[in-house]
């Protein structure tokens, strides 16, 4: 009887959380402000950025993971670090066009980044949600498109020059994201 339970058992089907991932590369679009009190310029802005997702299916709609990138601001190179969620708004995913959704949230550091002699940059808080399109057979790699909303902060340290006493900027960069890669 044990022998019988114990092989019935073992039988039982395994529950597969498969491996995802989603690597994209794009440019980060914007328009800056700068300058002092008496002159304000305001320019477009176009930067690099690049990611990876890797994380778990948990179910035919949800993936859960993390994610690692690098964006090219013009002042600054941040690698950003977060946890993240990409969910397919179909509820049967067995389409070859499908709608996705993505939300990443993390911490930017400031590790690649190499300053001029005197000014220190450190990253901060990183948000991105966004919506894209997965482009191939479920379950297969497919290729993808997705347009994000990024917020990413930095603080820098500034030498100080004639009667400064503290040069300290908190930089907030607003970009959206445009990206295209592949998925598997």
């Amino acid at each position: 009887m044990l022998l019988l339970g114990g092989s019935a058992w073992a039988q039982k089907p395994v529950i597969k959380r498969p491996f995802v991932n989603y690597t994209e590369v794009g440019g980060l679009f914007g328009r800056v402000a700068f300058g002092n009190n008496t002159a304000e310029v305001v320019e477009n802005r176009l930067s690099f950025t690049a990611q990876t997702f890797n994380g778990v299916q948990l179910t035919s709609q949800l993936a859960v993971g993390g994610t690692v990138g690098i964006d090219w601001y013009k002042a600054a190179l941040l690698m950003p670090v977060s946890a993240g969620i990409r969910f397919d708004l179909a509820k049967h995913p067995r389409k070859n066009v499908r709608v996705f959704t993505s939300a990443d949230a993390g911490y930017g550091f400031a590790w690649l980044h190499k300053g001029s002699t005197g000014y220190d940059t450190k990253g901060g808080l990183m948000l991105s949600p966004g919506i894209g399109l997965k482009m191939g057979r479920p379950g297969n790699t497919a290729f993808i498109m997705s347009v994000s909303y990024k917020r990413q902060e930095a603080d820098v340290q500034k030498p100080l020059s004639g009667n400064d006493i503290r040069r300290d900027e908190h930089r907030v960069y607003n970009r959206i994201a445009f990206r295209l890669g592949v998925s598997f």
